[in-house]
């Protein structure tokens, strides 16, 4: 059994708007990772199953290692067909945004969906959700976007309308945001709603290896490189990877290669926390992924340091400026954070 950690008003109020509503949008944030995909999926999938006409639009490409997942082919990608998608939104009914909490985290899109006429219904697990949406679903408790996803269409009564291929998408979106269930992941009805999507028919071992175990080469001798290069600072228990665009170029880099490193640095003996700096491809900043132990709280480091935010153990932000800069940056929040650090340690 499930606790009801969403507001029964809001549930009813999306079920009275999924009554009158034929053409559903939903959106996920800039370069989408497991739970955007899993989440948005989930719901495109149910959706489907009501006889809505829905799509799933995101601002950029998503990694290789999740376009095995069923509905993957049909995401419209919108620096790709930006026309087309700001025509759906526009005509949308209904536009559900999942796993960001902030327009700033859909980019371009951002401008469309605020024009937009439809009813808005915001979805996410990050702490401090904007207010842009008619109804906010906002719980930072839980593993993912893709289990308040699960919750919603289970209190809705529509556990008996999911399909395999929309319990795939739920379970991938839990998984890879809780790193294999390895953090975020402690509270007991996570595994109750495993079991609920095993019972769809889904093999959780056959995905697992679809999303971990598939990865080229290049990524390989990628990850060897960036743990050959890896700092380790014993007095503070961390360690930092990072990688610069140059780098990416030696290694045929492609969106989602360096997926997980960061969780790597954990593994030694005594790292309370790991820290990966990469140089985006795109634009002139460098992305910040963090990741700690206990209660080590990295999203402090991140909202503090990174312009960033997240969860305890999970988080990230941005940095404007040089990779040495970047690493100087990060030196000043190990020296600040040096007691709890080492309270860890």
């Amino acid at each position: 059994m499930l606790t009801k950690v969403i507001e029964q008003a809001k549930i009813d109020r999306f079920e009275r708007w999924m009554g009158h509503a034929e053409r559903i949008v939903i959106i996920a944030h800039v370069a989408p990772d497991g739970d955007a995909i899993g989440s948005s999926l989930g719901l495109w999938h149910f959706m489907n199953s009501q006889d809505k006409i829905a799509n799933v639009i995101v601002p950029n490409a998503f990694p290789d290692f999740l376009k095995w997942m069923p509905g993957s082919k049909d995401i419209l990608l919108y620096d790709h067909y930006k026309d087309f998608a700001d025509k759906l939104i526009a005509e949308a009914e209904i536009i559900c945004c999942l796993d960001f909490n902030s327009l700033s985290r859909i980019e371009a899109i951002a401008n469309s969906l605020k024009a937009a006429k439809g009813k808005k219904m915001l979805i996410d697990h990050h702490l401090s959700p904007e207010e842009f949406c008619d109804i906010t679903i906002s719980h930072p408790g839980a593993s993912s976007t893709s289990e308040l996803v699960f919750r919603l269409m289970c209190r809705m009564g529509y556990f008996g309308d999911i399909t395999k291929e929309c319990a795939e998408c739920i379970y991938t979106g839990m998984m890879t945001d809780t790193g294999g269930f390895t953090y975020n992941s402690n509270n007991r009805e996570i595994y109750f709603i495993i079991g609920e999507l095993l019972s769809k028919g889904i093999d959780k071992d056959d995905i697992y290896r679809k999303v971990y175990n598939t990865y080229s080469e290049s990524r390989l001798r990628l990850m060897g490189y960036i743990l050959s290069q890896m700092q380790v600072y014993p007095d503070y228990h961390a360690a930092l990877i990072s990688l610069t665009k140059k780098e990416q170029g030696h290694f045929d880099y492609i969106r989602g290669d360096s997926e997980g490193f960061v969780n790597i640095p954990l593994t030694i003996k005594g790292v309370a926390c790991s820290c990966f700096l990469r140089e985006d491809t795109e634009k002139s900043t460098i992305k910040v992924s963090l990741r700690s132990v206990g209660t080590f709280p990295c999203n402090q480091i991140a909202a503090e340091f990174f312009n960033g935010g997240g969860h305890l153990n999970a988080s990230g932000g941005e940095f404007c400026g040089t990779m040495d800069e970047a690493k100087r940056v990060w030196e000043c929040a190990l020296e600040k954070f040096k007691p709890l650090l080492n309270a860890k340690g």
